[in-house]
């Protein structure tokens, strides 16, 4: 942005400058424009159980959350949190001084960078990374430092995460299941994680939104790996188990003084939000196993169907252990470039995807990767396979 007449400086401040519009905004502007179909933005196109969004109208007309809610998010939702945790993992959490709502993990890993990190800090992510995260830490002040997942594995390198730690690093940034990759870390993998963390008194901020979306393997809180519960905050949140992600509600859960210090940096960002979905969220956290099982075996469906029908139109397909998306590599068609081929795409087959180079530092790494929602209607995902089969 230039800056006025008169002044030398910009508008924007110079850590943020670098990030410009998010790539997702570029391709669902192009989705709309052309009238393709969306494969780019992780949102699904059909809304989660009828009986939660009840709940939601339920407590708008009973009068509850419609004015600010506490500041640590209502009783019943920490409560519903905390009773998750242990449910699904043992975990045990207070939900008086081990909680914390926010308005979508979007939010919670703001709020954690903000408050965890100083300028000059070191983070250690993995790469590809979620857009939000090296903004957060650019406004931070605090530094980047990659530790990138190769095709075709996707696997951490963990003699490189050794090496990369300095007497600067203040903190690991981790992400399972991996959203652009679909890596799932193992329990061999976060045990290593875990012992350098503790030998290297680390903190350790872990963005688990995909935690019920796990076809191959299981999801382990790194938290619950010995010495980690202490130094660790876990993000979770709603919309993407329940598939309403307008509805922006997600959390936090850590140890008392880690809380704190997150509560202090998200009360100057919206302070609340979402107070009668908060109410239903809490319902939606207790509901039976059964429906987190159909959930998930339907979305293992709808990767199998996308994922062979990339193979067939000639993509190399790096089918995910977990989350809502597929990459693929494009080289085969002939293609060197992700991002130019995703901005072809919508022209040349009407169907719209993200080039993960721009999740990347190191953009050769991802140079010829795209990444592909699965999170859609069958009929959708059947007609953007026949649409690519022009390739």
């Amino acid at each position: 942005m230039s800056a006025p007449a008169g002044s030398s400086r910009p508008y924007l401040n110079r850590n943020l400058a670098a990030f410009g519009t998010t790539i997702f905004a570029e391709m669902s502007a192009l989705a709309a424009a052309t009238g393709s179909i969306n494969l780019g933005q992780g949102f699904p196109d059909t809304d989660g159980p009828a009986e939660i969004a009840e709940a939601a109208v339920r407590a708008i007309r009973d009068g509850r959350g419609n004015q600010y809610p506490p500041g640590p998010g209502v009783p019943e939702l920490r409560t519903a949190i905390t009773a998750h945790q242990q449910r699904f993992y043992g975990l045990s959490h207070d939900p008086d001084t081990e909680v914390l709502v926010t308005a979508g993990a979007t939010e919670a890993i703001a709020a954690s960078l903000l408050a965890l990190l100083e300028p000059g800090d070191e983070v250690i992510a993995l790469e590809p990374f979620y857009d939000s995260y090296a903004a957060c830490i650019a406004m931070a002040g605090a530094v980047r430092v990659p530790l990138t997942l190769r095709a075709p594995h996707f696997r951490p390198d963990l003699d490189a995460l050794r090496d990369a730690i300095t007497p600067r690093t203040r903190l690991l940034l981790l992400n399972t299941p991996h959203n652009p990759t679909g890596t799932v870390l193992t329990p061999e993998e976060l045990a290593v994680i875990a012992e350098l963390a503790v030998e290297r008194d680390l903190l350790v901020v872990t963005d688990e939104v995909y935690e019920h979306l796990v076809f191959e393997g299981a999801h382990v809180p790194l938290a619950s790996l010995p010495g980690m519960r202490e130094r660790t905050v876990t993000i979770s949140s709603a919309g993407k188990t329940f598939s309403f992600t307008g509805w922006k509600v997600g959390w936090i859960t850590a140890p008392p003084a880690l809380v704190s210090a997150v509560r202090s940096a998200k009360q100057f960002l919206t302070y609340v939000s979402s107070g009668p979905f908060q109410y239903a969220v809490a319902e939606a956290l207790a509901l039976p196993d059964s429906y987190f099982d159909d959930f998930r075996a339907d979305l293992a469906a709808k990767r199998d169907l996308l994922s062979d029908g990339l193979a067939a139109a000639g993509f190399e397909v790096f089918r995910p252990q977990g989350t809502y998306f597929i990459t693929t590599d494009v080289s085969p068609l002939g293609e060197k470039d992700g991002l130019a081929f995703c901005r072809a795409l919508p022209g040349r087959c009407g169907v719209v995807a993200i080039p993960n180079q721009v999740f990347y530092d190191d953009k050769s790494a991802g140079a010829t990767q795209v990444r592909w929602a699965f999170c859609k209607r069958t009929d959708v995902l059947q007609e953007a396979v026949e649409r690519l089969r022009r390739l």
